[in-house]
């Protein structure tokens, strides 16, 4: 295997071993005729759950047996390149979006024309995060992604109709009321981890940034919003530490007006102890600003067997018809079918899920605009340098300027 794959196996592995530990071995595979291997991030599902039965109907209607391995996030990426670098890699990895570049980056994966699968009926939105020049690596089984949790009844109580959140204006002045009224505002995550990214990227895309050029003035208006909802106490000072689960505890006390979080909240909203309700989250100047999608590739390892792809297309397809989409959505009740078709079908048995289905519309993949593997430094730049405008030690357009120094370093 390349030199390049080592690198990345020795990085993934030194950076991960406290959260997920490394091993030498790339995993227990069976790479029999009739046993296909199956990785996906998903260790909360057991052997019975839904999830495990879904995967395994594709391998029954494939007529073969899936053997299904789970990893968390972090493990999964790090288990993928040690099994690539020693030639035992699974028939099928359901990987994060943003690490579909990383291993397609160690040619560990078949694109989707050499594998024979149709794409065209996939939203180019969503589809973005696994292109790496030029090149389709995988396809998103589903998407979720951010958008603005409110409650109805502190919303009425200070007089805001959430439709009047158009851009950021109004969406300051809708805040001011809420503070007005005794409760407290808005509630999202800054925290120092790809959590804090992913929080601030409709902001920084919605007020026209880009990731190639973090000190632009764009990137800085951006960075002020969020310094000027902790200095008028619109937010609260803990948003600096937040989680997104830290933020959705927040919103769940009942006593915020507002809440950032995401399409995976959906079902413990509609069990809080208020009503509750999504818009999308504004640009800065209007319309709907481009939100970072979340999700899962379903992706196929290069083999040296290539007989097998012909079965491991079966199974492919199988996760990815309108159908097989919409009984994911169902299984997982918060991911969003990448079709318009399979959008249309989940929302005729959900029409609450219109907001989340409009937002994915809308939305972009942090690895998009070919950023690749330069996407990771460039995001630790940019949630430092919010961390540091929101701590106070820097000005926004200072923090962001030494993000940008910092990112064209690490990507040079």
């Amino acid at each position: 295997m390349n030199r390049r794959l080592s690198t990345l196996v020795s990085l993934g592995c030194a950076v991960a071993l406290a959260l997920a530990g490394c091993s030498s071995s790339g995993g227990d595979n069976d790479q029999s005729a009739d046993t296909y291997t199956w990785w996906d991030p998903y260790p909360q599902h057991e052997a019975n759950s839904a999830w495990a039965k879904r995967v395994q109907s594709c391998g029954d209607k494939a007529g073969v047996t899936i053997k299904r391995t789970a990893y968390d996030t972090t493990a999964l990426t790090n288990q993928s390149l040690l099994a690539a670098q020693e030639g035992n890699a699974p028939d099928v990895i359901l990987i994060d979006n943003p690490a579909v570049s990383t291993l397609a980056d160690t040619e560990m994966l078949t694109t989707v024309d050499e594998l024979g699968l149709d794409t065209s009926g996939i939203d180019k939105n969503l589809l973005a995060a696994g292109v790496v020049d030029d090149k389709t690596y995988g396809i998103p089984i589903g998407a979720n992604t951010l958008a603005l949790y409110y409650n109805k009844k502190i919303l009425d109580a200070a007089g805001v109709d959430p439709a009047s959140v158009k851009d950021w204006a109004s969406l300051d002045a809708a805040l001011s009321k809420v503070k007005a009224s005794g409760h407290q505002a808005i509630t999202f995550a800054a925290i120092g981890t790809e959590e804090g990214s992913f929080q601030f990227l409709p902001w920084f895309w919605g007020a026209g940034a880009d990731l190639r050029q973090l000190d632009s003035p764009e990137a800085t208006a951006a960075v002020e919003l969020w310094q000027g909802w902790l200095k008028n106490g619109y937010a609260p000072n803990s948003v600096i530490n937040n989680s997104q689960n830290t933020t959705w505890e927040e919103f769940l006390t009942g006593d915020f007006g507002f809440a950032v979080n995401g399409t995976w909240q959906v079902d413990s909203a509609a069990k809080a102890d208020f009503p509750s309700g999504v818009i999308q989250i504004p640009g800065k100047d209007g319309g709907v600003a481009p939100t970072p999608t979340g999700g899962e590739f379903i992706t196929a390892p290069v083999q040296k067997d290539t007989g097998r792809y012909k079965v491991t297309k079966k199974i492919v397809d199988c996760m990815t018809t309108a159908d097989g989409m919409v009984e994911t959505a169902n299984t997982f009740a918060y991911y969003i079918p990448p079709t318009k078709e399979g959008q249309d079908q989940l929302l005729a048995e959900h029409p609450e899920l219109q907001p989340w289905v409009e937002a994915v519309r809308s939305a972009k993949g942090r690895t998009s605009d070919n950023l690749g593997t330069d996407y990771p430094h460039i995001s630790e730049a940019l949630w430092t340098a919010v961390q540091n405008a929101l701590s106070g030690s820097a000005s926004a357009k200072d923090a962001l300027s030494k993000a940008q120094t910092d990112a064209q370093k690490a990507t040079s």
